[in-house]
Protein backbone atom coordinates (compact mmCIF):
# COMPACT_ATOMS: atom_id res chain seq x y z
CA UNK A 1 0.00 0.00 0.00
CA UNK A 2 1.71 3.52 -0.80
CA UNK A 3 0.64 6.68 0.00
CA UNK A 4 1.73 10.18 -1.15
CA UNK A 5 1.79 13.10 0.94
CA UNK A 6 2.25 16.59 -0.51
CA UNK A 7 4.21 18.26 1.78
CA UNK A 8 3.79 22.25 2.67
CA UNK A 9 7.23 22.48 5.13
CA UNK A 10 6.18 22.13 8.61
CA UNK A 11 8.80 24.01 11.24
CA UNK A 12 10.05 22.44 14.03
CA UNK A 13 7.66 24.05 16.64
CA UNK A 14 4.85 21.53 14.48
CA UNK A 15 4.65 18.74 16.48
CA UNK A 16 2.13 15.53 16.84
CA UNK A 17 0.67 16.60 20.18
CA UNK A 18 3.06 13.74 21.78
CA UNK A 19 6.78 13.80 23.43
CA UNK A 20 9.22 12.67 20.91
CA UNK A 21 12.22 10.38 20.70
CA UNK A 22 15.00 12.43 18.21
CA UNK A 23 17.43 10.03 16.56
CA UNK A 24 20.41 11.29 14.85
CA UNK A 25 21.68 9.83 11.64
CA UNK A 26 25.52 10.02 12.76
CA UNK A 27 25.38 6.90 14.66
CA UNK A 28 22.13 5.22 13.87
CA UNK A 29 21.68 5.12 9.56
CA UNK A 30 23.78 3.03 6.91
CA UNK A 31 23.95 3.71 3.57
CA UNK A 32 23.06 1.07 0.67
CA UNK A 33 23.02 1.12 -2.83
CA UNK A 34 20.64 3.05 -4.79
CA UNK A 35 20.79 5.69 -2.50
CA UNK A 36 18.86 4.25 0.60
CA UNK A 37 19.66 5.11 3.72
CA UNK A 38 18.30 2.34 7.27
CA UNK A 39 18.14 4.43 10.51
CA UNK A 40 17.82 1.36 13.14
CA UNK A 41 16.17 1.90 16.84
CA UNK A 42 15.33 -0.56 19.09
CA UNK A 43 11.56 -0.60 19.90
CA UNK A 44 10.65 -1.87 23.42
CA UNK A 45 6.57 -1.21 22.83
CA UNK A 46 3.97 -2.26 19.73
CA UNK A 47 1.62 0.33 18.31
CA UNK A 48 1.16 2.93 15.95
CA UNK A 49 4.85 5.02 14.85
CA UNK A 50 4.65 8.52 13.66
CA UNK A 51 7.85 9.52 11.70
CA UNK A 52 9.33 13.00 10.78
CA UNK A 53 12.42 14.07 9.18
CA UNK A 54 14.56 17.08 9.86
CA UNK A 55 16.10 17.76 6.74
CA UNK A 56 16.44 20.31 3.88
CA UNK A 57 17.42 20.38 -0.08
CA UNK A 58 18.68 22.96 -2.66
CA UNK A 59 15.79 21.77 -4.84
CA UNK A 60 12.57 19.53 -4.74
CA UNK A 61 12.80 16.06 -4.08
CA UNK A 62 10.78 12.95 -3.28
CA UNK A 63 11.19 10.55 -0.61
CA UNK A 64 9.70 7.19 0.10
CA UNK A 65 9.65 6.52 3.82
CA UNK A 66 8.57 2.69 4.69
CA UNK A 67 9.35 0.59 8.33
CA UNK A 68 11.60 -2.35 7.53
CA UNK A 69 11.35 -1.95 3.77
CA UNK A 70 8.04 -3.18 2.98
CA UNK A 71 4.41 -3.01 3.60
CA UNK A 72 2.53 0.58 3.42
CA UNK A 73 4.95 3.43 2.49
CA UNK A 74 4.31 7.14 2.42
CA UNK A 75 6.13 9.51 -0.46
CA UNK A 76 6.96 12.63 0.75
CA UNK A 77 7.29 15.65 -1.64
CA UNK A 78 9.93 18.02 -0.36
CA UNK A 79 10.16 21.47 -2.29
CA UNK A 80 13.49 23.13 -1.81
CA UNK A 81 14.42 24.89 1.58
CA UNK A 82 17.28 25.99 2.44
CA UNK A 83 17.05 25.69 6.61
CA UNK A 84 16.46 22.43 8.12
CA UNK A 85 12.74 21.74 8.76
CA UNK A 86 10.47 19.16 10.18
CA UNK A 87 8.51 17.26 7.62
CA UNK A 88 5.97 14.47 8.48
CA UNK A 89 6.89 10.54 7.18
CA UNK A 90 3.86 9.11 7.46
CA UNK A 91 2.17 6.68 9.88
CA UNK A 92 3.53 3.04 10.64
CA UNK A 93 2.61 -0.10 12.63
CA UNK A 94 4.99 -1.84 14.66
CA UNK A 95 4.09 -5.16 15.42
CA UNK A 96 6.90 -6.35 17.55
CA UNK A 97 9.86 -5.14 19.88
CA UNK A 98 13.02 -5.49 18.99
CA UNK A 99 14.95 -4.00 16.00
CA UNK A 100 13.44 -2.11 13.42
CA UNK A 101 14.12 0.32 10.48
CA UNK A 102 13.51 3.05 8.50
CA UNK A 103 13.91 2.91 5.35
CA UNK A 104 14.50 6.50 3.41
CA UNK A 105 14.30 5.99 -0.64
CA UNK A 106 15.06 8.75 -3.58
CA UNK A 107 12.17 8.50 -5.91
CA UNK A 108 13.56 6.53 -9.13
CA UNK A 109 16.28 9.00 -10.75
CA UNK A 110 16.53 11.28 -7.46
CA UNK A 111 18.65 11.97 -4.49
CA UNK A 112 18.03 11.74 -0.59
CA UNK A 113 18.10 15.47 0.83
CA UNK A 114 20.01 16.52 3.81
CA UNK A 115 18.79 14.65 6.61
CA UNK A 116 20.27 15.45 9.82
CA UNK A 117 17.42 13.28 12.75
CA UNK A 118 14.51 11.28 12.77
CA UNK A 119 11.89 12.18 14.73
CA UNK A 120 9.65 9.03 15.87
CA UNK A 121 6.33 9.60 18.33
CA UNK A 122 3.30 7.60 18.90
CA UNK A 123 2.93 4.73 21.21
CA UNK A 124 5.63 2.76 19.87
CA UNK A 125 7.71 5.15 20.35
CA UNK A 126 7.88 4.94 23.77
CA UNK A 127 10.84 3.81 25.51
CA UNK A 128 13.00 3.58 22.10
CA UNK A 129 16.54 2.96 22.30
CA UNK A 130 19.36 3.95 20.05
CA UNK A 131 22.59 4.78 18.85
CA UNK A 132 23.27 8.38 19.30
CA UNK A 133 26.97 8.18 19.21
CA UNK A 134 29.49 8.57 16.23
CA UNK A 135 30.48 5.06 16.06
CA UNK A 136 29.30 3.03 14.08
CA UNK A 137 30.85 -0.15 14.29
CA UNK A 138 29.58 -3.34 16.10
CA UNK A 139 30.23 -3.32 19.49
CA UNK A 140 32.83 -6.03 20.64
CA UNK A 141 32.44 -9.10 22.78
CA UNK A 142 34.83 -10.84 24.82
CA UNK A 143 35.15 -14.41 26.62
CA UNK A 144 37.81 -14.29 29.56
CA UNK A 145 38.69 -17.91 30.38
CA UNK A 146 38.54 -19.13 33.89
CA UNK A 147 42.06 -21.15 34.52
CA UNK A 148 41.83 -23.53 37.31
CA UNK A 149 43.53 -22.49 40.47
CA UNK A 150 46.81 -21.23 39.92
CA UNK A 151 47.77 -23.35 37.49
CA UNK A 152 51.19 -21.61 35.04
CA UNK A 153 50.33 -22.00 31.48
CA UNK A 154 53.17 -22.26 29.21
CA UNK A 155 50.84 -23.23 26.12
CA UNK A 156 47.32 -21.87 25.29
CA UNK A 157 45.45 -23.93 22.75
CA UNK A 158 42.11 -23.22 20.89
CA UNK A 159 39.69 -23.92 17.61
CA UNK A 160 37.30 -21.78 16.16
CA UNK A 161 34.93 -21.29 12.95
CA UNK A 162 33.27 -19.14 11.74
CA UNK A 163 29.53 -19.51 10.68
CA UNK A 164 28.71 -18.86 6.64
CA UNK A 165 26.11 -16.44 7.93
CA UNK A 166 28.91 -14.00 9.20
CA UNK A 167 31.07 -14.79 5.80
CA UNK A 168 30.42 -11.71 3.68
CA UNK A 169 31.21 -9.20 6.82
CA UNK A 170 34.52 -7.90 6.09
CA UNK A 171 36.52 -5.78 9.10
CA UNK A 172 36.28 -8.85 11.34
CA UNK A 173 38.85 -10.01 14.17
CA UNK A 174 37.96 -13.37 15.65
CA UNK A 175 40.43 -13.10 17.90
CA UNK A 176 41.05 -17.11 19.64
CA UNK A 177 44.17 -16.95 21.66
CA UNK A 178 44.20 -13.59 23.52
CA UNK A 179 46.82 -13.01 26.63
CA UNK A 180 47.99 -10.74 28.46
CA UNK A 181 50.81 -9.24 25.90
CA UNK A 182 49.67 -10.37 22.95
CA UNK A 183 46.83 -12.23 20.79
CA UNK A 184 46.27 -14.39 18.26
CA UNK A 185 43.79 -15.02 15.41
CA UNK A 186 42.00 -15.14 12.53
CA UNK A 187 40.97 -12.21 10.37
CA UNK A 188 38.59 -11.22 7.65
CA UNK A 189 39.55 -7.77 6.10
CA UNK A 190 37.58 -8.21 2.53
CA UNK A 191 36.38 -9.93 -0.09
CA UNK A 192 40.08 -10.76 -0.77
CA UNK A 193 42.11 -10.99 1.62
CA UNK A 194 41.40 -13.00 5.12
CA UNK A 195 44.90 -13.25 7.60
CA UNK A 196 46.21 -15.15 10.49
CA UNK A 197 47.15 -12.34 13.10
CA UNK A 198 49.92 -13.09 16.09
CA UNK A 199 50.90 -9.94 17.58
CA UNK A 200 52.76 -9.30 20.88
CA UNK A 201 52.72 -5.91 22.68
CA UNK A 202 55.82 -4.03 24.11
CA UNK A 203 55.49 -3.38 28.12
CA UNK A 204 56.68 0.77 27.27
CA UNK A 205 53.38 1.88 26.93
CA UNK A 206 52.97 3.89 23.85
CA UNK A 207 50.60 3.72 20.81
CA UNK A 208 53.84 4.87 18.49
CA UNK A 209 56.18 2.41 18.31
CA UNK A 210 59.22 4.46 17.16
CA UNK A 211 59.36 6.17 20.46
CA UNK A 212 59.52 1.85 21.83
CA UNK A 213 63.60 2.34 23.71
CA UNK A 214 65.46 -0.93 22.83
CA UNK A 215 65.39 -2.29 26.20
CA UNK A 216 62.02 -2.65 25.72
CA UNK A 217 61.70 -3.72 22.47
CA UNK A 218 59.65 -6.57 21.09
CA UNK A 219 62.26 -8.12 18.79
CA UNK A 220 61.49 -11.30 16.42
CA UNK A 221 63.39 -14.33 16.01
CA UNK A 222 61.81 -15.96 13.63
CA UNK A 223 58.99 -16.32 11.19
CA UNK A 224 57.05 -18.50 8.95
CA UNK A 225 57.28 -19.15 5.07
CA UNK A 226 54.84 -16.28 3.33
CA UNK A 227 54.33 -14.41 7.10
CA UNK A 228 54.53 -10.11 6.82
CA UNK A 229 56.06 -8.89 10.32
CA UNK A 230 56.52 -5.11 10.90
CA UNK A 231 55.29 -2.83 13.85
CA UNK A 232 52.00 -1.57 15.43
CA UNK A 233 50.91 0.96 17.01
CA UNK A 234 47.67 2.94 17.41
CA UNK A 235 46.59 0.87 20.50
CA UNK A 236 49.80 0.18 22.78
CA UNK A 237 52.47 -0.76 20.39
CA UNK A 238 55.08 -4.35 19.32
CA UNK A 239 55.65 -6.89 17.33
CA UNK A 240 52.84 -7.54 14.49
CA UNK A 241 53.24 -10.53 12.49
CA UNK A 242 50.31 -11.78 9.88
CA UNK A 243 49.61 -14.60 7.31
CA UNK A 244 47.46 -13.83 4.49
CA UNK A 245 45.26 -17.30 3.73
CA UNK A 246 41.96 -17.18 2.92
CA UNK A 247 39.87 -19.14 5.32
CA UNK A 248 37.05 -20.80 4.84
CA UNK A 249 33.83 -20.19 6.64
CA UNK A 250 32.01 -23.82 8.41
CA UNK A 251 35.74 -24.98 9.18
CA UNK A 252 37.24 -25.43 12.24
CA UNK A 253 40.70 -23.95 12.32
CA UNK A 254 43.53 -24.82 15.48
CA UNK A 255 45.77 -22.28 17.34
CA UNK A 256 48.29 -22.36 19.46
CA UNK A 257 50.52 -20.33 21.41
CA UNK A 258 53.95 -21.14 23.85
CA UNK A 259 55.33 -18.69 26.23
CA UNK A 260 58.99 -19.86 27.59
CA UNK A 261 60.59 -18.23 29.69
CA UNK A 262 64.41 -16.71 28.98
CA UNK A 263 65.32 -14.46 32.05
CA UNK A 264 64.15 -10.95 32.17
CA UNK A 265 62.45 -12.36 28.84
CA UNK A 266 59.79 -14.28 27.46
CA UNK A 267 59.91 -16.00 24.01
CA UNK A 268 56.15 -16.14 22.47
CA UNK A 269 55.52 -18.73 19.68
CA UNK A 270 53.16 -18.61 17.47
CA UNK A 271 50.97 -21.95 15.06
CA UNK A 272 48.05 -21.98 13.10
CA UNK A 273 46.69 -25.62 11.60
CA UNK A 274 43.96 -26.53 9.31
CA UNK A 275 42.87 -28.79 6.92
CA UNK A 276 44.35 -27.10 4.05
CA UNK A 277 47.88 -26.79 6.23
CA UNK A 278 49.69 -29.95 5.85
CA UNK A 279 49.92 -29.83 9.65
CA UNK A 280 50.81 -27.21 12.08
CA UNK A 281 52.23 -23.58 10.18
CA UNK A 282 54.86 -21.29 12.41
CA UNK A 283 53.48 -17.35 12.20
CA UNK A 284 56.02 -16.35 14.24
CA UNK A 285 58.72 -16.04 17.23
CA UNK A 286 59.46 -12.81 19.53
CA UNK A 287 60.87 -12.30 21.76
CA UNK A 288 59.27 -9.83 24.52
CA UNK A 289 61.58 -7.63 27.22
CA UNK A 290 60.86 -6.81 30.70
CA UNK A 291 58.61 -9.38 31.31
CA UNK A 292 60.64 -10.86 34.27
CA UNK A 293 59.98 -14.30 32.14
CA UNK A 294 56.24 -14.31 33.10
CA UNK A 295 54.07 -17.13 31.06
CA UNK A 296 50.67 -16.74 29.83
CA UNK A 297 47.90 -15.52 31.87
CA UNK A 298 44.45 -13.52 31.40
CA UNK A 299 43.48 -15.63 28.80
CA UNK A 300 40.89 -14.51 26.40
CA UNK A 301 38.71 -14.44 23.06
CA UNK A 302 37.16 -11.30 21.12
CA UNK A 303 34.75 -10.65 18.21
CA UNK A 304 35.71 -7.40 17.00
CA UNK A 305 34.84 -5.47 14.02
CA UNK A 306 37.38 -2.59 13.28
CA UNK A 307 35.03 -0.77 10.69
CA UNK A 308 31.84 1.22 10.21
CA UNK A 309 30.26 -1.16 8.86
CA UNK A 310 27.96 -2.35 12.31
CA UNK A 311 24.98 -3.07 10.21
CA UNK A 312 26.75 -6.51 9.19
CA UNK A 313 26.69 -9.28 12.37
CA UNK A 314 29.37 -11.02 13.27
CA UNK A 315 29.73 -14.42 15.01
CA UNK A 316 31.90 -17.13 15.84
CA UNK A 317 32.46 -20.08 17.50
CA UNK A 318 35.39 -20.95 19.60
CA UNK A 319 35.97 -24.61 21.45
CA UNK A 320 38.30 -26.70 23.04
CA UNK A 321 40.27 -24.52 24.42
CA UNK A 322 43.34 -26.06 26.60
CA UNK A 323 46.18 -25.14 28.50
CA UNK A 324 49.24 -27.00 29.18
CA UNK A 325 51.86 -26.49 32.22
CA UNK A 326 55.27 -26.35 31.61
CA UNK A 327 55.92 -30.14 33.12
CA UNK A 328 53.52 -30.98 30.24
CA UNK A 329 49.95 -31.40 32.48
CA UNK A 330 46.84 -30.80 29.66
CA UNK A 331 44.25 -28.86 31.26
CA UNK A 332 40.90 -28.25 29.78
CA UNK A 333 39.00 -24.45 30.21
CA UNK A 334 35.38 -24.40 29.84
CA UNK A 335 34.52 -21.84 31.92
CA UNK A 336 34.70 -17.63 30.55
CA UNK A 337 33.53 -14.39 31.50
CA UNK A 338 31.47 -12.60 29.30
CA UNK A 339 32.33 -8.87 28.30
CA UNK A 340 31.65 -6.17 25.36
CA UNK A 341 32.27 -2.37 24.57
CA UNK A 342 28.56 -1.82 23.98
CA UNK A 343 27.60 1.11 26.55
CA UNK A 344 24.59 2.50 27.22
CA UNK A 345 26.13 6.44 27.23
CA UNK A 346 29.32 5.87 24.98
CA UNK A 347 28.23 2.98 22.34
CA UNK A 348 24.67 2.48 22.95
CA UNK A 349 24.03 -0.87 21.32
CA UNK A 350 22.23 -3.78 22.35
CA UNK A 351 22.72 -6.53 19.38
CA UNK A 352 25.14 -8.25 21.16
CA UNK A 353 25.49 -11.55 23.32
CA UNK A 354 27.19 -14.97 23.97
CA UNK A 355 26.32 -18.41 25.29
CA UNK A 356 27.47 -22.28 24.77
CA UNK A 357 26.39 -24.73 22.55
CA UNK A 358 26.10 -28.30 23.12
CA UNK A 359 28.62 -29.20 19.77
CA UNK A 360 29.77 -27.79 16.68
CA UNK A 361 27.69 -29.92 14.39
CA UNK A 362 24.47 -27.59 15.67
CA UNK A 363 26.07 -24.94 13.27
CA UNK A 364 24.10 -26.37 10.49
CA UNK A 365 27.04 -26.20 7.97
CA UNK A 366 27.69 -29.21 5.96
CA UNK A 367 31.85 -28.32 6.17
CA UNK A 368 31.54 -28.08 9.90
CA UNK A 369 34.45 -30.63 10.76
CA UNK A 370 34.59 -30.46 14.56
CA UNK A 371 34.48 -32.51 17.34
CA UNK A 372 30.45 -33.25 17.56
CA UNK A 373 30.70 -34.41 21.11
CA UNK A 374 32.34 -31.12 22.96
CA UNK A 375 30.60 -27.94 23.56
CA UNK A 376 31.89 -24.56 22.01
CA UNK A 377 31.34 -21.25 23.02
CA UNK A 378 29.81 -18.66 20.71
CA UNK A 379 29.92 -14.86 20.37
CA UNK A 380 27.94 -11.99 18.35
CA UNK A 381 27.50 -9.04 17.55
CA UNK A 382 25.99 -6.00 15.02
CA UNK A 383 23.45 -6.86 12.47
CA UNK A 384 20.72 -5.28 14.27
CA UNK A 385 18.98 -8.95 15.18
CA UNK A 386 19.28 -10.50 18.42
CA UNK A 387 19.13 -8.36 21.13
CA UNK A 388 21.86 -8.68 24.32
CA UNK A 389 20.89 -11.86 25.16
CA UNK A 390 23.69 -11.84 28.00
CA UNK A 391 24.17 -8.85 30.68
CA UNK A 392 28.06 -8.10 31.01
CA UNK A 393 30.13 -10.07 33.64
CA UNK A 394 27.88 -13.05 33.31
CA UNK A 395 29.75 -16.50 33.30
CA UNK A 396 29.09 -18.74 30.74
CA UNK A 397 30.46 -22.65 30.73
CA UNK A 398 30.51 -25.38 28.05
CA UNK A 399 30.46 -28.79 27.99
CA UNK A 400 33.72 -30.33 28.37
CA UNK A 401 35.17 -32.80 25.74
CA UNK A 402 37.70 -34.17 27.92
CA UNK A 403 40.56 -34.75 25.24
CA UNK A 404 43.29 -33.21 25.21
CA UNK A 405 44.92 -31.66 22.56
CA UNK A 406 47.46 -34.54 20.56
CA UNK A 407 50.34 -32.77 19.35
CA UNK A 408 53.41 -33.32 19.28
CA UNK A 409 55.13 -29.98 21.25
CA UNK A 410 59.06 -30.95 20.58
CA UNK A 411 57.93 -31.32 16.80
CA UNK A 412 56.32 -27.89 15.79
CA UNK A 413 57.87 -25.92 13.11
CA UNK A 414 60.39 -23.47 13.85
CA UNK A 415 61.66 -22.76 10.62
Amino acid sequence: MKRTLFICVVFLNALYGAAQTTIPLSGSAYSHPGGETKVYFLAAHTGRLQVQLKGRSSQAVSVIVSLDGAGEDTTIRLGAVSDYALISGGSFEVVSAGYHFISLKPAPGGHLPEISDLMLSGPAAEGVLFNNSQYKGAPATHLTYTVPGDSAAAWFYSEVSVPREADHSPNAYYETNGFDGGYMGIQLNSAKERRIIFSVWSNYRTDDPKQIPADYAVNLIRKGKGVFTGEFGNEGSGGHSHLVFMWKPGVTYKLLVRAKAAGDHTIYTGWFCGPETGGWRLIAQWDKTKTGGKLLSHLYSFVENFGDNGEDYFTARYGNQWICTPSGNWIELTEARFSTTANKVKHPRFDYGAGATAGMGRAGTASDDADKTQGWFYMFSGGFKQVNNLAAGSTVRREAGGKAPVIDLAALPVE
